[in-house]
């Protein structure tokens, strides 16, 4: 495995056309115009890192999960940094996170299609890994942006300027390519190539594939329930998934495609906000800590994670207002809940891409909803039980487990335990929770859906009401697409599709 990795490595780095710089040591740039240069199973674990890029990498830290956290109240500011002003003032415009944007389209979208470009009849299971995973990304971007370039999208100069699509359209073409995709692969020939070591997420176990398939299906479903007009729609796509057969994910989707403590090649979560090579923490690490929010909503709850998601100070737990401006004393890095060892594992630690909390919470909300039969409340226990293996929260220091999950859940406090909850609030609620620091924008995402958690609140220099509901178009595509980009929506008002 070691030696295949490295080998993987190796050549990437030969093919890079930044391979100088370790910081895009899995980088590649394909000519698209001579694609059997370069073959699927190395085209392939590039893409799936740029999807972790996507999420955890950036200039700060700047991507989805960064701005889901901040938009969550699930991390703020210590005293000394200016870190996060334009988050707290959601001072919205094309420059705001624009990498998101950018970057799915130029890096990500892209690398995933080189896959398929580069594709031969002997390649079907990569091919179909590549369309699953465009439909994660193009779901994200609907779910920040709305309308975006999706039909024309990614056909390089043969539409340069590609037009922009209705978002809901796009998400009822998702369900058809993954349909697509698990027909694909279980129709692959005896002779086709099986990704093996070279797929840095589910090590070529192609049923894991369809697996997440099936729960890209579940999200995009539930993330529509709440429109009247979709009804039979949704429950014909939740049948056709249940005749499949497959199941959905049972296991935490990681990439990991070799993550070494040195120059560039650590984990980028922990590169951007855990230590450098060293061993000393960075500026991330010291100026991100938890929200006053989040530390007493945990508190509050009695919930045992609090001590994985953030780092406890001498003092004891501490939170920090989002917007605070004049800071009186006791709220310094050494102060404060920073970060904590639950997210912040060590340089090598793998990549989530979804958890398999994710995927019980989304059967628990469906079984609610009636679209799926199993038991709710089973569903929702077992999801809270993975995000607590997930931490480490039920793991004692000499290797032994406790039921620290089961004593939590069975408390009769409103959102954790079931007979004391609105069982929706509580599923979006206890998402909202497993989530935190790993995947930040599906909790924004989810409460743009149902306004759960309730009383998030807004920094304390906001003027808005509430947080913003979608992004803005990015200067690229004003400069680039003019022709196309559609007029800004309201990014507070004008809610996505399926919220509205």
């Amino acid at each position: 495995m070691k030696k295949y990795i490295k080998y993987v490595q190796v050549s990437l780095l030969a093919l890079a056309i930044s391979s100088c710089d370790n910081d895009n040591y899995l980088d590649v740039n394909v000519d698209p115009n001579n694609p059997t240069e370069v073959s699927p199973d190395l085209i392939l674990p590039t893409a799936q890192n740029y999807t972790v890029r996507n999420m955890y990498l950036g200039v700060g830290g700047r991507y989805t999960n960064t701005f889901g956290n901040i938009m969550m109240a699930n991390w703020s500011e210590t005293d000394g940094y200016s870190w996060y002003d334009d988050e707290f003032g959601y001072i919205m415009g094309s420059n705001f996170y624009d990498r998101i944007f950018d970057y799915s389209y130029i890096n990500t979208l892209k690398t995933y299609q080189e896959v398929i470009n580069a594709g031969d009849e002997t390649t079907d299971n990569f091919t179909a890994i590549a369309e699953i995973m465009k439909a994660y990304h193009f779901q994200m971007l609907v779910d920040g942006y709305g309308d975006i370039p999706y039909f024309e999208a990614l056909q390089r100069e043969n539409a340069a300027t590609p037009a922009y699509d209705s978002a809901e359209a796009i998400y009822d073409d998702l369900i058809i390519k993954l349909d697509e995709a698990i027909t694909t692969i279980k129709e692959a020939d005896s002779d086709d190539q099986v990704p093996g070591s070279g797929d840095i997420v589910f090590n070529g176990n192609m049923t894991s594939w369809i697996q997440f398939a099936n729960t890209l299906k579940l999200r995009i479903l539930v993330r529509q329930s709440g429109m009247s007009s979709k009804q039979a729609y949704i429950q014909e796509n939740m049948n056709n998934i249940v005749a499949e057969g497959s199941g959905f994910l049972l296991e935490d989707a990681l990439v990991n495609p070799g993550y070494s403590n040195d120059d560039g090649k650590q984990n980028p979560f922990f590169q951007d906000f855990g230590e450098n090579i060293a061993g000393e923490a960075v500026n991330n690490n010291l100026a991100t800590c938890a929200s006053e929010f989040v530390i007493d909503f945990l508190q509050n709850a009695s919930d045992p994670r609090i001590d994985r998601l953030y780092e406890e100070p001498a003092g004891g737990h501490k939170g920090t207002p989002q917007g605070l401006t004049n800071y009186p004393d006791g709220f310094e890095a050494a102060d404060v809940s920073n970060i904590g060892p639950g997210l912040l594992k060590g340089s090598t630690q793998s990549s989530p891409i979804m958890l398999a909390a994710e995927s019980l919470f989304l059967q628990a909300e469906a079984a609610q909803r009636g679209y799926l039969s199993g038991n709710a409340q089973a569903l929702y226990e077992q999801a809270i039980t993975a995000s607590f293996n997930f931490l480490g929260a039920d793991a004692n220091e000499d290797g032994s487990t406790d039921d620290d999950a089961a004593t939590y859940f069975g408390q009769s406090k409103t959102n954790v335990g079931w007979s004391s909850s609105d069982p929706i609030e509580a599923i979006i609620t206890q998402k909202w929770i497993a989530l935190n620091g790993t995947n930040g924008w599906e909790s924004w995402v989810e409460y743009n859906r149902t306004g759960y958690p309730a009383n998030v609140p807004v920094a304390l220099n906001q003027t808005n009401a509430d947080r913003p509901v979608r992004l803005s178009y990015p200067a690229s595509e004003r400069v680039g697409n003019a022709a196309n980009v559609p007029n800004q929506p309201n990014e507070f008002s004008d809610k996505i599709f399926w919220a509205n």
